[in-house]
């Protein structure tokens, strides 16, 4: 699958940068181009003569050659690339990328990049622990990088711990499954909702919930990557869906997005519905602002339609529906219940007792059931990656 693929690798200035000749070699066994770019720091760690040889190419550092004066084009890269792979990734090149600095070719190159951009951190257990650290690493994949964690082991520091680059067989390992899944889905429409509702109580305020809309989104990536078309219905949310692929539907209120599922679902061939849709809405909207001193003593509520019952009584034998169930209460049972009831082929369990789950973290803990209602518990995982092992488990149910 790696054959005729360009693959640009970014080094930058840790120890690990040793490492990548050998990742080199593998790509090149399988048929791939390698075009390497250094940060200035990397050239202390591994010489540019080497990854030349190796790769069959120039490699670069700076923007222009500081003789002859020819601009090496950090656009050109990322339009080249089909793949960028960005080994070792230092703490400080990984908080540049957060941020969108591009003070040297490698980082312009990758934020030029219309690729999948894969990284693969090293540092020191203590630095990668740190709590910038962490949030630098959620950051990088809520904005959609594919994140390739480090091992524990032993460090250049001499300390045990996690923090040790990921060796160069399960790096290339890794994007050798990207490439492989990468057209499964092609020609398949799919229809995802994500993110909360906001039910209006006058102009101003809202009734909702604290759904950022990420579980649906890094779902409709996973398609997307894939080859899939993507319907993405989405609630209000500070988050970003923009993907080749996918075609974004912006609602605000349950009924617009249960009429927009409803008008898409027709075309579908899967549909997942990961948003947190509320289930009641004011039955009153005034059209001016409830002042203070008036009072609202109370406020009288009417449910919102069921969106997934709806899609499972119109299902079609071709179509597959797969929902989601945030339980505390007898969790397994109750999101058994829903499968049969509401027509699903999947149902997804969050619990809200599970830490590191649920709404407002990058992180999930989640049950599969599938329509023998046998429960498949995953382990806590990023939501990027429980969004492509439930895309794993649908195109399983396909065959």
């Amino acid at each position: 699958m790696l054959k005729g693929k360009n693959i640009l690798i970014g080094i930058t200035g840790g120890i690990a940068a040793y490492k990548v000749p050998f990742l080199i070699r593998l790509l090149k066994k399988e048929g791939a181009t390698v075009r390497v770019v250094l940060t200035p720091y990397a050239r202390e760690f591994v010489t540019p003569l080497t990854l030349s040889v190796l790769s069959e190419q120039p490699v670069y550092t700076d923007f222009y050659n500081t003789t002859d004066g020819s601009w090496h084009s950090h656009i050109e890269n990322g339009l080249w690339a089909d793949a960028i792979i960005v080994a070792p990734l230092t703490a400080n090149t990984m908080a540049k990328m957060v941020t969108g600095i591009t003070d040297n070719l490698l980082l312009a190159s990758v934020l030029s990049a219309r690729c999948p951009v894969f990284v693969a951190p090293a540092m020191d257990l203590d630095m990668y622990k740190h709590v910038t650290t962490q949030q630098n690493v959620a950051r990088l994949v809520e904005m959609g990088y594919h994140l390739i964690e480090p091992t524990a082991g032993e460090l250049a520091s001499g300390l045990e711990g996690k923090g040790r680059m990921q060796e160069p067989e399960i790096i290339f390992s890794e994007l050798k499954t990207y490439f492989e899944s990468a057209g499964d889905f092609k020609d398949k429409k799919i229809l995802v909702s994500a993110g909360p509702t906001h039910e209006p109580i006058d102009p101003v305020r809202f009734i909702g919930n604290s759904s950022s809309g990420l579980m649906g989104i890094e779902i409709a990536k996973a398609f997307a990557a894939r080859g899939a078309r993507v319907d993405l219905v989405l609630g209000p949310t500070h988050l970003s869906a923009e993907a080749t692929g996918i075609t974004v539907h912006p609602v605000q209120t349950a009924s617009q997005m249960e009429q927009a599922c409803s008008r898409l679902f027709t075309d579908a061939d899967i549909a997942v519905m990961a948003a947190a849709v509320a289930d009641f809405t004011p039955k009153q909207k005034p059209t001016s602002k409830i002042k203070k001193e008036d009072g609202l003593h109370q406020i009288d509520l009417e449910p919102t339609k069921d969106i997934l019952a709806g899609l499972g009584a119109v299902k079609k034998e071709h179509q597959l529906l797969i929902g989601f169930a945030l339980e505390t209460d007898n969790e397994v049972a109750n999101a058994q219940s829903k499968l049969q009831r509401k027509n699903l082929d999947l149902i997804v369990l969050n619990s809200l007792k599970d830490k590191g789950a649920g709404f407002g973290v990058t992180t999930n803990k989640v049950t599969i059931i599938d329509r023998d209602t046998k429960p498949t518990e995953l382990p806590l995982m990023s939501k990027r990656d429980v969004a492509r092992t439930l895309v794993d488990t649908i195109k399983q149910i396909m065959k």
